[in-house]
Order: C-alpha cells, then structure tokens, then sequence
C-alpha cells in the first residue's frame, strides 16, 4: 500500500492519477482507482450497518450486535457481553436450566455507579443542565464511591451533593434548594454530603459570589438588562462597603434585585423574587433594609430612576 499510493492531508490517493477519484468495493473491502483500477487500499472497514433497520418496527428485537457506549467509569469500560434469552433445547441443560447466564450477576459496585448516573442524569434533566455537568458529577462520584469514604450515607443524598458540587466547580452554581428540588434528599443532607465530599477528595470549590446568580434570576423574572446591570452593582458596592457583611450572597443578590426593580418601572414584588431566589420574603427584608440607607450610593451613576431613592419602600 505504500508503495502504490501516497498520503495527503490524511487521505489515500492513487499515486498516478491522484486527483481521480476512488471506487470502493465492500464486498472485497479495497479501494480501486477509477482510472487505472489500482487497488490503493485493503482491508477498508465497512462503517456501513450490519442489518436493514426500520425505525417503525414494533418487535422489539434490535439486529444490532455493537451495544451500548462504552463508559470508561464501569470495570470492564461496560463492554461485557449480554447473552439474549434461549428459544432452542440447546439453550438449556437437562434440568432446564438456561447454560449461558447473563448479567444477573452483576456486581454491586457497578449497580450502586449505574443507579447512580441514572439519578444524577434525571436530575440533571430537570434543571437544564449540559452534559459537561453530568460527567464531572459522574466522575466525582465514581471518586466517592470507589475510596469509600462516606460508609453509612445513602447514594441519593451523595449523588446530589457531587451533581452541587460539579456545577459549583463549572462555575453555573445552583443553589441548595435548587438541587433539593429535584432531589429526593433533604437540603440538611446534601449539605452534610458536601462537606464529607471536599474534605474526602481534598478538593474545593470558588466561593459562590452574587453575580453567579444575578443574570438567572433577572432573566427568569423577565426584568431588562438596564435593571440586571443596576442589581449587579448595588449587590457588589454593597459588598465592598461591608454593608451586608454575613449575609448570604443569594439572600444580597435577591435583595439588590428588588431595590433595583422598585426604583424602575418594572417592579417585582419581595414574595415574586422570593419564589425565583429560593429565599423567604423576610429574608429579602433583612438584607434590604441593611442597604436602603445607603441607596443613593449603591446605585449606577447612569440609572434611569422611574422612582427616585426617596420614595423608595422603607421596610
């Protein structure tokens, strides 16, 4: 083959006729030179299907031989075989047992990651998060599970703290309550979890900062960039003047939003940015009356105030 043909940009040519194009002859699996019928490959693999398949065949039985993806976090990468069930007396023994056992025995630890996977995808799923995300929970995981580390905590409550965790290290955090609400774990659990699993791994994560936040819950409120801008930045002076010092930064976030929206003509109530932040309205209260005294100097310069800072609600 290296004598008769030549590569160029990773492509197999005739070498005398290198511009013709090539016949390729599946049964024989060689490629042929149109104009001089030199064969210039062998051996081609056939990428084609094995079978004729139709997408409305309701049997139920797939021709298909090359299986499931593989999943480098299985042992054996999940490439085991699965053996259909028997139809002839050669299928089974004189007692009637079947002699090709399938995966009934499959071990424990690859039942506890499938199980598992399948958990975090469904919740995934339900709160629109890429698969970028699920891997490195998936992976995350697989780490946990395999140092046995958190003996004694259920699966559940382990996979939603690593699916918290992987957004957090994506730089898309979600809140507890957010991750709780597609979980059937409770939020004090999935905390405990989270600890279990930094201080477990020795890893950690970036400090969850009102920004992250800010643009979802604006565009989830329907409120105009003008008001998301202004929001930003009174939560981040408010930081910087250590006005909301051990306030949470969702609880601040949630705050910033209502001060910006009462001051423009797109107003959200406490209990309305309370719903989409995840936090109580008492919540919001406390944080925005921290900052209302200080209003004429968290705002932007350039804000376009439908309701000055005066008549602003005074909680």
């Amino acid at each position: 083959m290296a004598s008769t043909s030549r590569m160029e940009a990773n492509k197999v040519v005739c070498y005398a006729h290198p511009d013709a194009p090539l016949i390729e002859d599946y049964r024989a699996g060689d490629m042929i030179c149109s104009e001089c019928g030199l064969v210039v490959g062998d051996r081609v693999i056939d990428v084609g299907s094995e079978w004729r398949t139709f997408s409305n065949e309701k049997s139920g039985v797939d021709p298909s031989r090359v299986g499931g993806p593989e999943n480098p976090l299985l042992s054996g990468g999940d490439l085991s075989t699965i053996i259909g069930p028997g139809r002839g007396d050669a299928s089974f023994d004189s007692f009637g047992v079947s002699k090709y056992q399938n995966r009934r025995n499959i071990s424990s630890t690859d039942r506890a990651l499938i199980n598992a996977f399948r958990e975090i995808n469904m919740m995934a799923d339900r709160i629109n998060l890429p698969k970028t995300i699920v891997d490195r929970a998936n992976n995350l995981f697989k780490q946990v599970h395999d140092g046995k580390n958190l003996k004694g905590r259920s699966n559940d409550a382990i996979a939603s703290a690593c699916l918290y965790i992987a957004c957090r290290q994506e730089g898309v955090p979600r809140t507890f309550k957010e991750i709780c609400a597609v979980s059937k774990i409770s939020k004090k659990e999935i905390g405990r979890c989270f600890k279990l699993i930094l201080k477990a791994l020795e890893t950690s994560v970036d400090l969850i900062t009102t920004a992250d936040f800010m643009s979802r819950f604006c565009s989830n409120l329907a409120l105009p960039n003008s008001v998301q801008r202004a929001a930003t930045h009174i939560a981040r002076k408010a930081g910087e003047l250590d006005i909301v010092s051990g306030r949470s930064p969702i609880s601040v976030a949630a705050a910033a939003i209502y001060m910006a929206s009462q001051a423009s003509a797109d107003k959200r109530s406490q209990k309305e940015i309370g719903d989409i932040a995840g936090v109580a309205d008492v919540t919001i209260r406390q944080s925005y009356k921290l900052m209302y005294p200080f209003a004429a100097k968290l705002f932007p310069e350039d804000f376009n105030f439908a309701t000055p800072i005066e008549f602003l609600p005074q909680m």
